[in-house]
């Protein structure tokens, strides 16, 4: 599906699908997935939640934002525009979201927007510019392997487990437990994603005001994440003093293929 909706200067059309009843459960991906980076754990969540998953701006079957739009406001703009579009008439959702998901969903709750957020390794936790700039840069290093490789090699060797495990250990611990068909998007993503340039210029994520959101939150960081490292972990306790705060062992930056069963009752917990 997609929902149209007016932000003023432009309509934006942002696709997104729902499924399951109950409370309205939002999960936003991370930089270069789409709304498919939470398979592993939706029809899990569906036998509770009525769950959203949705490709951010400039992501999977959404259109880019405006080349004059900040990448990060814009995409929170876009994005509390659908929440409410979404959202059935007298609900706040419950957000979660993973990496740069993870922070649109806590700024979300920031600005009031949630019944409760939990992030999964979310970026703005970088300690200064250099640590920020350090995770961007394994985007781009993976691009340029990628483009060494060539996709069509890359996405060939996606198909043998280990050699899946191998490719994709910036994301999962457990790469050979993601599906192929889905790593081969992605690697193609990196290729085409024009967040990752526009990422390249952006500043430190920062949010408005953490310590005053008053519904409840939880972070819970992968001990094996590569891209943003479990040490981010204590800026956020800093910066969220209110959050549940849990380590996942074993686990690396987008952990819900690693454990759908842990993840998904984390999720749910969180959302509870």
């Amino acid at each position: 599906m997609s929902l149209a909706f007016d932000t003023g200067a432009e309509q934006l059309e942002l696709a997104y699908d729902v499924r399951g009843h109950g409370p309205t459960l939002i999960l936003l991906h991370g930089l270069v997935h789409r709304r498919h980076a939470w398979d592993p754990v939706a029809e899990r969540l569906a036998r509770h939640r009525r769950v959203v998953t949705v490709d951010l701006p400039g992501h999977g079957d959404s259109p880019e934002l405006p080349e004059d739009a900040d990448v990060l406001e814009g995409s929170i703009e876009r994005l509390a525009r659908f929440v409410r579009a979404v959202t059935p008439p007298g609900e706040k959702p419950h957000l979660a979201g993973n990496s740069l998901g993870g922070y649109l969903a806590l700024e979300l709750a920031c600005r009031g927007m949630a019944s409760s957020v939990t992030a999964l390794s979310p970026a703005g936790f970088a300690l200064g510019a250099l640590d920020h700039r350090r995770s961007i840069a394994m985007f781009t290093a993976l691009r340029a392997a990628v483009r060494l490789m060539t996709a069509d090699r890359v996405s060939a060797a996606l198909v043998r487990a280990p050699l899946r495990a191998i490719l994709l250990a910036a994301f999962y611990a457990r790469g050979w437990k993601a599906d192929p068909v889905t790593a081969a998007i992605d690697v193609r993503s990196l290729l085409d994603n024009a967040v990752i340039d526009r990422a390249t210029s952006a500043p430190v994520p920062k949010f408005t005001d953490p310590a005053k959101v008053d519904c409840p939150v939880t972070i819970a960081w992968g001990r094996r994440d590569l891209i943003l490292p479990v040490y981010q972990a204590r800026q956020a306790g800093k910066l969220f003093p209110q959050a549940t705060m849990l380590t996942l062992p074993g686990l690396g930056h987008v952990p819900m293929p690693d454990d759908p069963a842990l993840i998904g009752a984390v999720l749910l917990a969180g959302s509870s």
